[in-house]
């Protein structure tokens, strides 16, 4: 990784040179360099943390003033609640997991001698702008190295500090190892952001990781593809006949274990027949949670009517307006609705597509909602902070795209690869085929020669003539 004072030009120039050398390193080789970046920041740890603290006391005097929101401060923190370690860990995942590239997915028999094959490749070079989260520089150069991609990084101003360290950590790892410098460089240039998209012929797709601002400001400036979700308005269905202790163990979870994440509850629909048997017990678990409760004139109604006077007193009055945004806070709205088609629409309207969910032990409703919820996670019976490239297994991710092409959800090594066509062939042209000419005969094969398994004895005199090299394809 280079620390670069480099012009944008200059950077998206070298990491278009890098990406073309690290995307014919071998396996072993790319995976020999997330050893050594593991090893050097579990080493580094202390002077990560330390620089990682400059930062939170910066951060935390401009919060302090107004000009920082806590969920930022939060997003920050790399020493909370095990986030080095995990950090640490996921760079073993992805180091560990299967090769994403190279890897044929499909094959066709043109004509004889002649092999159409579908073959996995990175995307080239990935442009990365975040805010706060220094554990991204992990993540990312993981991920972009497994997956043969260059990565340009810009992070914001109050991770510096944590930026720089985990760079300087992780570019001294790399120049031990066979994967090229220019492969990952973080861009300390002030300003430079708007330049960088604008240089589409160098840089592949940019993935924007930060709040609504950030992300609309990248998808309004640049003509490189983008990948990311600007909201997390992630909002559940309690319907009727789920139970209460079930349901609050989902929702507690859901909206307080990381409320600045973008996968945290923000929204509640409760079924209308569940505003005095369900929804009490829910509602009394979260405020003692400290969640402020925004609710529509039925369920504040009905949880005034049986919370306890000290509880009931606590809760506010929805507005339309909290049922289009998001909190990242210890704020959530709740709605009454009267139907599961009620709740479908209220859902695909307001909710930003990140990741929703129904509680309910009728599998033909949660089958509907599956099938209807137009999100990029639709989840039956669990929390929405399950959305995660590490609880996916995917190792780590690069973010979560609320995108309809290419990649969708928690983003890891496969949302990472693009594919090409190959074709083997003997000296065929395409002026031999067509009217008058010889005929294609489109047969999908096996994905690979070994899969071809003989029936009987005369097809395995055929497969042991072809893996000797004595006969064709289109023989077996």
């Amino acid at each position: 990784m280079s620390l670069t004072n480099a012009t944008p030009l200059q950077v998206a120039q070298a990491a278009r040179t890098g990406s073309r050398k690290l995307a014919v390193l071998s396996a072993a080789e790319r995976n020999a360099s997330l050893t050594a970046i593991h090893e050097a920041l579990a080493e580094g740890k202390e002077e990560v943390l330390a620089a990682n603290g400059k930062d939170l006391e910066e951060a935390n005097k401009a919060a302090a003033g107004g000009h920082l929101s806590q969920s930022l401060v939060k997003r920050l923190d790399l020493g909370k609640k095990g986030k080095y370690e995990d950090m640490l860990q996921g760079i073993l995942d992805v180091r560990d997991l299967e090769d994403p590239i190279n890897k044929t997915t499909a094959r066709t028999l043109l004509d004889d001698n002649l092999v159409l094959s579908r073959i996995t490749c990175p995307i080239g070079v990935l442009l990365i702008i975040f805010e706060a989260r220094p554990e991204v520089i992990a993540n990312i150069s993981a991920l972009a190295i497994k997956s043969g991609n260059a990565a340009i990084l810009k992070g914001g101003k109050e991770s510096y500090h944590s930026f720089a360290a985990i760079a300087s950590i992780i570019s001294q790892a790399l120049s031990q190892t066979a994967v090229p410098s220019d492969c990952l460089q973080l861009v300390q240039t002030h300003d430079v952001v708007s330049d960088l998209l604008k240089l589409d012929t160098y840089i592949d797709l940019c993935i924007p990781r930060g709040g609504n601002k950030l992300v609309r400001y990248v998808k309004d400036s640049t003509a490189i593809p983008v990948l990311g979700h600007a909201d997390g308005i992630c909002t559940t269905y309690l319907c009727a006949d789920y139970p209460a202790d079930k349901a609050v163990k989902i929702i507690v979870d859901a909206k307080t274990s990381y409320p600045a994440g973008c996968n945290a509850l923000e929204q509640l629909l409760v079924d209308e027949a569940a505003l005095t048997t369900t929804l009490p017990a829910v509602a009394e678990a979260l405020l003692q949670k400290g969640v402020s409760l925004r609710c529509d004139a039925a369920s504040l109604a009905a949880l005034k009517g049986t919370l306890d006077p000290h509880s009931a007193a606590l809760l506010q009055e929805a507005t339309d307006q909290d049922f289009d945004f998001e909190f990242l806070d210890f704020v959530l709205a709740i709605k009454t609705v009267h139907s599961l088609d009620e709740a479908i629409t209220h859902i695909n309207t307001h909710s930003s597509h990140h990741t929703d969910a129904i509680l309910t032990f009728d599998s033909a409703a949660a089958n509907t909602f599956l099938a209807a919820i137009d999100s990029s996670s639709v989840y039956w019976n669990t929390s929405t902070r399950m959305a995660d490239g590490q609880r996916y297994g995917f190792g780590t991710e690069v973010g979560i795209s609320t995108n309809k092409i290419h990649s969708r959800g928690p983003v890891g090594l496969e949302g990472l690869t693009i594919y090409k066509w190959t074709i083997a062939g003997d000296a065929q042209v395409s002026t031999e085929y067509g009217a008058g000419g010889k005929a294609w005969k489109h047969v999908k094969l096996p994905l690979s020669d070994d899969e071809m398994v003989a029936q009987n004895d005369e097809e395995r005199e055929l497969l042991r003539k072809f893996r000797a090299g004595k006969a064709a394809v289109s023989d077996i």
